[in-house]
């Protein structure tokens, strides 16, 4: 049985700028097996390439066209089933390069100042760490004048090394207050996400995800059919899982540990 595993990055590979422990050598051993695995982040402020830097700067190498974020799965939604037209970003680098890419064209904040937010058709909304007011303002009157409203992914929050940080969905949250519309969210566990992923895997037979939040992760591997691997070095505890209606498969203390399930599976199919 051909198995594809998908991992989640932040609270799974590394917290903050810190690998997790045995994250470097649970990817080594997956890729000696010849275990196909890709890396989907629900966070947009780094393109694939940035990400693929900091994986390697902490010992693990991956190619980039194995790391999808939800910035490149907005692209390539919006690519495929919307219009083009002038674009407004909130986010990071990695989400204004992505939608830069589309090449239709981005209104920037000065721009909207001096009355472009009217020619905006659509508004894109992820993680930005530098949030203002002034850019809720012209993403509110854009998407009340008829903007399509797109979140890059529902995270609330997201693990740091102090703690939880607010994420994108706490910017879209408030997006939503101000206009009274429904977003489209691109990212995990919604299906644009899970298109550009299982394009990704190829062909195997079983998909695997290992991710560190219920509402997110694991939600997105019980929605499409995968197993569902949740660790508990991010987000979601052992008292969430309890409260919760979503139930992983499998739970770990940390990725570390994954090596040696996936050895005993594998002893258990060769007795069989």
């Amino acid at each position: 049985m051909r198995v594809g595993m998908i991992f989640d990055m932040d609270g799974v590979i590394y917290r903050g700028n810190r690998p997790i422990n045995g994250a470097r050598e649970t990817i080594a051993f997956l890729k000696g097996r010849g275990i196909h695995s890709i890396f989907l982040t629900n966070n947009s402020t780094m393109i694939p390439a940035m990400y693929r830097e900091k994986l390697r700067s902490m010992g693990i190498d991956v190619p980039e066209k194995a790391i999808v974020t939800s910035g490149l799965a907005a692209r390539l939604y919006m690519e495929k089933h919307m219009e083009p037209g002038k674009v407004f970003v909130i986010g990071g680098k990695g989400l204004e390069e992505e939608i830069d890419a589309l090449g239709w064209g981005i209104i920037s904040i000065e721009e909207a100042r001096e009355g472009a937010w009217r020619r905006i058709q659509h508004v894109v909304v992820g993680l930005d760490p530098g949030l203002t007011y002034e850019k809720l303002k012209y993403a509110t009157l854009a998407i009340r004048n008829g903007a399509n409203f797109i979140g890059a992914n529902p995270d609330t929050t997201y693990p740091a090394e102090e703690g939880l940080y607010p994420g994108a969905g706490a910017i879209i949250a408030a997006l939503k207050a101000s206009t009274d519309k429904e977003p489209l969210i691109i990212g995990k566990p919604n299906e644009p996400a899970y298109e550009v992923a299982r394009e990704k895997l190829g062909d195997v037979d079983e998909v695997w995800m290992v991710g560190d939040r219920l509402d997110t992760d694991i939600a997105f591997a019980k929605r499409f059919g995968m197993k569902a691997i949740m660790v508990l070095t991010g987000v979601s505890t052992l008292s969430d899982v309890t409260e919760s209606e979503i139930k992983p498969d499998l739970i770990l203390p940390s990725i570390g540990e994954l090596r040696g399930y996936l050895e005993t599976v594998g002893d258990a199919e060769d007795e069989s």
